[in-house]
């Protein structure tokens, strides 16, 4: 039986703020890159606010990655508790 898992709201915003850091981006970059606002960025990354399917793909983009990935790095961080 698995523990306890991470709010994914949470799980996904440390997700995108590891891929983000490791492509090297801040949050404006990324930001720019994905077509969507600096602080939107900082709001997912602190598990505050949900993308849409939308920003997922956009972001996936700007990361040069695939959407999937993005679902299992947070699927990793849920499980990393």
């Amino acid at each position: 039986m698995l523990g306890e898992s991470l709010d994914p709201k949470i799980a996904f915003g440390k997700a995108l703020r590891r891929l983000r850091k490791q492509a090297g981006f801040t949050q404006e970059q990324l930001a720019l890159e994905a077509d969507i606002r600096r602080t939107y960025v900082s709001l997912i990354e602190l598990g505050q606010n949900q993308p849409t399917i939308t920003v997922i793909f956009r972001l996936a983009k700007a990361l040069r990655c695939l959407p999937s990935d993005l679902i299992i790095e947070t699927e990793k961080e849920c499980w990393l508790q």
